[in-house]
């Protein structure tokens, strides 16, 4: 029986190989999993001079995530080394992806991480909040209702219920000294 040339072409292009998304991104984490092991954690946590217990020291739980990422790194750029994933239908699918729905997701991300301080906890919520709604292409108005809604019930809850302070902003504390 022979291969068609759309059939052979199609089971060339089924695999990654071994420079495949598993193992660069499992050697990526891996790489920064052991930065934040063995630079941050020990220049950027201090411990204070007694501790009764060593699972009370601000380090262990850091400790804990660090050398958990790095495991589950390792195995994952091996596994992506020993066995490269095939070539999925969905891959395709995202080739296709308009450049501002992509930018819209990362401007999302980045002014809730840069304007945390500034808007606050609600309000850089809030704004990325739309934006991802903006980039998923959502034309409801009661779902940009649900934009303003979920990070202002969500911040409520960390701040009144968990005890967990978040900033208010200092762009709204400026306004209202006015």
């Amino acid at each position: 029986m022979e291969l068609s040339d759309d059939q052979s072409t199609h089971t060339a292009n089924d695999e990654y190989g071994r420079l495949n998304p598993n193992s660069l991104l499992g050697g990526l984490f891996f790489v920064v999993s052991l930065v934040f092991l063995f630079y941050v954690i020990p220049n950027y946590i201090n411990l204070p001079p007694y501790m009764q217990h060593p699972l009370l020291s601000p380090r262990f739980l850091p400790q804990l995530a660090g050398w958990l990422v790095l495991i589950l790194a390792f195995v994952l750029m091996v596994n992506g080394l020993l066995y490269p994933p095939k070539r999925e239908e969905a891959d395709e699918l995202r080739q296709g992806v308009p450049i501002l729905r992509q930018v819209l997701m990362l401007a999302a991300g980045a002014i809730y991480a840069v304007f945390f301080e500034q808007f606050g906890a609600i309000g850089s919520g809030i704004f990325a909040s739309v934006l991802l709604f903006m980039a998923s292409g959502l034309k409801s108005a009661w779902i940009y209702v649900l934009a303003v809604l979920f990070p202002v019930v969500v911040s409520l809850l960390f701040i009144h219920v968990l005890n967990v302070p978040l900033p208010v902003g200092t762009l709204w504390e400026a306004l209202l000294q006015f």
